[in-house]
């Protein structure tokens, strides 16, 4: 448990450094966000039903933005090696990156959604459940992201990789997550969608801790 909180904590004293990085997501997912009344118009009833996603669409791409983070500096400089021989396994290794990632993007997401909420005018009585999906869905996508993040390690132009293979991957979070607020909205219970969204983080979980350490020692062996 050390190791682990070290490597969280090294990994967070890099992100603060680095903190225009971090943001860069954030601003993504509100300018994005701001963007679409533009496009579809001032009808302040269609904003409020495409509100939820909107804000999902936003939170999927600015996920994307950002899983470069977790290894590719790391591997770079030589430090992933030194990490993957240290003490800390390698599940507990990827259960680190995943944690940071997700406190440094998607928890930031989930504090910008309720201006996004603001602004689209989306009934207050809705907000709770929108927060709730978030908080259940965003680390559903740390987890996943992190795993396509250690699979395109070494490759070539694998920041293009990242959003072929990880997108497809988040749109069942996103379908879930839109449907529990549409579900709300219409007056129907949430609760399906919300135990849903936490089957997935529960599957993503031991995913994660077994695809995340093979992609790993794979990328390192080539490397």
């Amino acid at each position: 448990m050390s190791a682990l909180l070290a490597v969280m904590g090294r990994d967070l004293r890099l992100v603060w450094r680095q903190r225009g990085e971090a943001l860069i997501g954030v601003a993504f997912f509100l300018l994005a966000a701001l963007l679409f009344p533009f496009g579809v118009g001032p009808d302040a009833e269609l904003l409020r039903r495409i509100a939820p996603g909107i804000v999902w669409v936003a939170a999927l791409f600015a996920v994307v933005l950002s899983l470069e983070r977790p290894f590719h500096a790391d591997f770079e400089d030589g430090t992933l090696e030194q990490l993957a021989l240290a003490t800390l396994p390698l599940p507990l290794l990827v259960l680190a990156k995943a944690l940071v990632h997700w406190l440094t993007s998607g928890l930031l997401l989930v504090i910008a959604a309720p201006l996004i909420a603001v602004i689209y005018d989306l009934p207050g009585d809705l907000l709770p459940v929108l927060l709730l999906a978030l908080l259940l869905g965003t680390p559903i996508l740390s987890l996943l992201g992190t795993v396509v993040a250690a699979t395109t390690l070494g490759a070539r132009r694998g920041s293009i990789l990242i959003p072929l293979l990880a997108l497809p991957l988040f749109v069942p979070v996103l379908i879930l997550g839109v449907l529990a607020v549409e579900a709300a909205a219409s007056g129907l219970p949430a609760r399906p969608h919300l135990l849903l969204l936490g089957a997935g983080l529960l599957l993503a979980l031991p995913l994660a801790l077994l695809a995340g350490p093979a992609a790993l020692r794979q990328a390192l062996d080539e490397g």
